[in-house]
Formats: C-alpha cells, sequence, structure tokens
C-alpha cells in the first residue's frame, strides 16, 4: 500500500500555477495499477482518494499508521466502487461480492479489508473514498439496482445526465461521506452543467469508461477566474469548496462523485449563472 499527500490551494494562488502545478495540486493520476493498492490523502476535509485492481493474490489494508491510529478505520468510514469486472471485499472475513458499479460502504471499526477479483485477466478495479467518521454506522453492500437514479439536463444543451445516489441519506446511511455516479446520455457532453459552488463541502471526480484516447475538460476556479484540465481514464480532479466543477467529454465518459464537509444536503449549492463565467 502507497500514500501520497495533496495539500491543495486557495483561490488567490492559481494565478501563479502553469499546468504542471495545477496538475499536481488538483489531480491524482494513477491510482489503478494492477496488483496494487494506491491511496492519496488529501487536506481538503481530509478525504482519502484511493484506487486498488487485485490480480492473481487479494490486497489487504487496515493498518493506521498513516492516518494517526491503530487501525485504518478507527476513526474512519468508506465507500468503495467497483469500475471494473467482478469481485469481491471482505470486511473483517465477511465477503461481499461486487459487481461493475456496485458500492460497499465500509464504516467506522472496521480492522481488516481484503479486495479480489473473480478473474485475475479481467480484474476489478476498486475505486475508494475515506473522510472522517463520528458515529459507527453499519456495513453496507449497495447493489447497483438499489441506488436512487435522477435525471437533470436538456438534449438541447447537451447536458442530460443520469445521476445514480450511492452512500446517500435516501439510500445508504453514512455519518459525513457522500457517494455517487453519474453517466452523461448519449450525445451529450457536459456535466454539472449550469455550475454551482458548494461551500460547506468539498468534492472529488473520478472519471472513468473513457476511451484511451478520449479526455474530459474538467473546469475549475471561481466562477470569474476559471481554469481547466485535461482528464483522462481513471484521473481524479480534487475539487475545494471554493470552486466550481464542471466538465465536457471527447466522447463517453462517466465519473464517481465522492463528498464530505459540514452536511450531506445535496440541495445545499449555490448555482452559478453561465453568463456570469470568465
Amino acid at each position: 500500500m502507497s500514500m501520497t499527500t495533496r495539500y491543495g490551494a486557495g483561490p488567490n494562488q492559481i494565478d501563479a500555477m502553469d499546468t504542471t502545478a495545477l496538475r499536481d495540486t488538483f489531480m491524482v493520476e494513477g491510482l489503478f495499477t494492477p496488483g496494487e493498492i494506491a491511496f492519496t490523502y488529501t487536506h481538503l476535509d481530509r478525504m482519502i482518494v484511493g484506487g486498488a485492481v487485485p490480480l492473481q493474490s487479494p490486497l489487504t489494508f487496515g493498518d493506521g499508521s498513516e492516518v494517526g491510529t491503530p487501525f485504518f478505520f478507527d476513526a474512519r468510514e468508506m465507500g468503495i466502487a467497483n469500475l471494473g469486472q467482478p469481485g469481491w471485499i471482505e470486511i473483517d472475513g465477511e465477503r461481499h461480492a461486487l459487481a461493475n458499479r456496485d458500492v460497499l460502504y465500509v464504516g467506522r471499526g472496521a480492522k481488516e479489508i481484503t479486495l479480489g477479483s473473480d478473474e485475475a485477466d479481467a480484474p476489478a478495479r476498486f475505486y475508494m473514498n475515506s473522510v472522517p467518521a463520528g458515529a459507527d454506522i453499519p456495513h453496507r453492500l449497495i447493489p447497483k439496482s438499489e441506488a436512487k437514479v435522477i435525471t437533470m439536463g436538456d438534449a438541447a444543451r447537451s447536458n442530460v445526465r443520469s445521476l445514480a445516489m450511492y452512500v446517500h441519506p435516501k439510500v445508504a446511511p453514512s455519518c459525513l461521506l457522500l457517494m455517487g455516479i453519474t453517466d452523461p446520455a448519449p450525445g451529450s457532453l457536459w456535466n454539472t452543467m449550469p455550475p454551482h459552488l458548494h461551500e460547506r463541502r468539498m468534492e472529488a471526480y473520478c472519471y472513468f469508461d473513457l476511451a484511451a484516447e478520449d479526455r474530459v475538460m474538467h473546469f475549475m476556479g471561481r466562477p470569474d477566474n476559471t481554469r481547466h484540465l485535461v482528464v483522462a481514464n481513471g484521473d481524479v480532479v480534487l475539487s475545494p469548496a471554493w470552486s466550481i466543477h464542471m466538465g465536457a467529454g471527447t466522447g463517453p465518459y462517466a465519473f464517481v462523485w465522492g463528498m464530505t464537509g459540514e452536511n450531506q444536503a445535496y440541495e445545499d449549492v449555490d448555482p452559478v449563472a453561465i453568463e456570469s463565467l470568465r
């Protein structure tokens, strides 16, 4: 298991950043390395993002030395989404089977997590979001069929998309984590359009199901001072509370969104008028 760190930045710092500095600060690449577990600890509300691709041998973690506790989950919770082929996850020996786009919620107090693939040549790809937790919530498998799906957008504006809520008060409770998956409709390119801000929550985007030649243009920054990041399959964007977050793809894509902060009120957002963007 490896752990890197992202310290983040304020809105007054992005003017001095070139492309490399923006990517090093607000993106995480290389999470999905076959046969490994990789984590990145962010100073944005202490969220940890991670990826694991087990092959012939399962992958295990649970030590808390990187987070300052005896066990990883002594003061944390986690959502784990399978973005690959069928696999399984054991929480302290209790096994859960995960198909593509199933999500497993791991509550505070777990000791050891083991991740495996049903077939080594068609591995699972586990994406993880972990945040601090102050309550004991039972572990729960949330199959794709149990997610709450809402549709939004307008085909004339190329922004029709479906949003599936998994770790959410309306589906599966948690302490502070929210997690779900968004799919733009065929022919639609834009996500989170029109844009908004949510000053009381940060967000992480894991873009997936992109073809090798495609990219998502992810826009960030203050509404009157925007920047962009060019994102490939499996890349993660770290979106601080002060930043807009919207994107458009050169081809089909999807993304996992994970949030944490002061509340779990999905509607607690401040809309941004498109004409105000600069």
